[in-house]
């Protein structure tokens, strides 16, 4: 069976600040951010790389859950896009075969991480 890559879309709001930034993002701030999970693997039997549910119930529990409504600055030293990005894939990178995570603090910004 061929390999496929597959998204998710998850959204979650939050506060932060950066710690070693000076500019207007070192004072406290929120975005409504959008993170996209991508995932990468052999499509098996049942025509699916891995049930869009299973993708949404283990970042719901490990990330949304965790993040979402909160100061960011209380889970994540210095809590950019970047170093966001790396948390999440940190989180779930145990569960899903994953090939990418991109976290959008605007609908223009946005970090993307591969785990290298």
């Amino acid at each position: 069976m061929p390999n496929l890559s597959l998204s998710t879309a998850f959204h979650f709001a939050a506060s932060h600040f950066l710690t070693k930034y000076h500019g207007k993002c070192e004072n406290l701030h929120g975005h409504n951010y959008k993170i996209v999970v991508s995932i990468h693997g052999p499509i098996k039997e049942d025509g699916m790389v891995i049930d869009f549910k299973i993708i949404k119930d283990i970042v719901n529990e490990r990330v949304i859950d965790k993040l979402d409504h909160t100061h960011l600055n209380d889970t994540i030293d210095n809590p950019s896009a970047e170093n966001l990005a790396i948390w999440i894939w940190d989180k779930i990178k145990d569960d899903l075969p994953l090939a990418k995570i991109a976290v959008y603090e605007t609908e223009n910004y946005y970090a993307e991480y591969s785990g290298e």
